[in-house]
């Protein structure tokens, strides 16, 4: 019995010294390859967050045949999309989560709402939805339709592995309006440390600290929890040959979901700027892309920056 009991303890030894080892080669990379393939070699439970903007459905060629976004049909995007992050799941710890980011696209005039269809998807294959944001783009390009509104918006997807998942609210707060020049509340400022003062008779009507003008004590210190409309313009990075991902939106959904010294992935890092934004944030990142062009550049804007 003892000789069993030790080559069991040393088989556990070798297992978490084996993903220890794979810890180390995946922390803080930039990983040149097909993810599909790079996923197969990752350790199970090992990110906390996967923030990502995967290419959109016949957007761009980025000059890669293994590239996303260049199938013939809708349905072939979704399933090529969804078949990665099936794969991610368990690499993702049970309390993790991602952000997935994606804009539409049409095709002959119609709007083929490849965002929701993605999202569906991934729900059917076990990720949870947890909320969808609108990512407002007040810098957007004009556009010269006249059949239909411009689009200024994208979608960013939260979903998580389970449903006890890692998520810190007081770290992505926005400040209060209510009492500000914003404030759209019927009587305004007027209502601030007034006994009686509630504005709203009816969903107010039984809080007393209100009533005895404490509105101090009705409102987070840190500000009000944070909404899903983001206004957030578009980033230029001058080696890039696009607009690149907003630092303050990847910044949202790091500090929300990676505790401290956490790893975040994004399995389509193209220039960088994910991993760019965990590190800053005294995070671990992993960044994968199938282009050499921008695995290199990620590479060089990383060593560029100071953490």
């Amino acid at each position: 019995m003892a000789t069993k009991t030790k080559a069991k303890s040393k088989t556990k030894t070798k297992t978490k010294t084996r993903k220890a080892t794979l810890a180390d080669r995946f922390t803080n990379k930039i990983v040149c390859g097909d993810i599909t393939d790079v996923v197969e070699t990752l350790p199970r439970d090992f990110v906390d967050t996967i923030v990502t903007s995967p290419p959109y459905f016949r957007q761009r060629d980025y000059g890669d045949g293994r590239q996303l976004g260049r199938e013939n049909k809708p349905r072939d995007y979704v399933d090529q999309l969804a078949g990665v992050f099936e794969k991610l799941l368990p690499v993702v710890k049970p309390t993790g989560s991602l952000w997935l980011v994606l804009g539409d696209k049409y095709i002959n005039g119609e709007l083929q709402g490849m965002p929701w269809r993605v999202a569906l998807a991934l729900k059917d294959l076990g990720w949870h939805l947890r909320s969808d944001v609108i990512w407002h783009k007040p810098n957007a390009m004009p556009s010269s339709t006249r059949s239909r509104p411009t689009t200024d918006h994208e979608y960013v997807f939260f979903f998580t592995r389970s449903k006890d998942y890692y998520y810190d609210a007081d770290a992505i707060r926005e400040p209060h309006v209510t009492f500000t020049e914003k404030s759209r509340m019927k009587g305004g400022r007027k209502h601030l440390g007034k006994r009686g003062g509630t504005p709203e008779q009816g969903k107010n009507s039984g809080n007393s600290n209100l009533h005895d003008g404490r509105w101090d004590q009705a409102f987070h210190p840190k500000g009000r929890n944070k909404r899903t409309v983001w206004s957030i313009p578009l980033s230029k990075f001058r080696e890039a040959h696009f607009a690149v991902f907003p630092t303050t939106l990847v910044e949202n959904c790091i500090k929300a979901a990676c505790p401290p010294d956490g790893l975040v992935l994004d399995p389509f890092c193209g220039s960088g700027t994910t991993a760019l934004v965990a590190r800053q944030l005294d995070r671990n990142y992993l960044g994968v892309d199938c282009s050499a062009e921008y695995c290199k550049l990620a590479r060089r804007r990383l060593q560029s920056t100071k953490p």
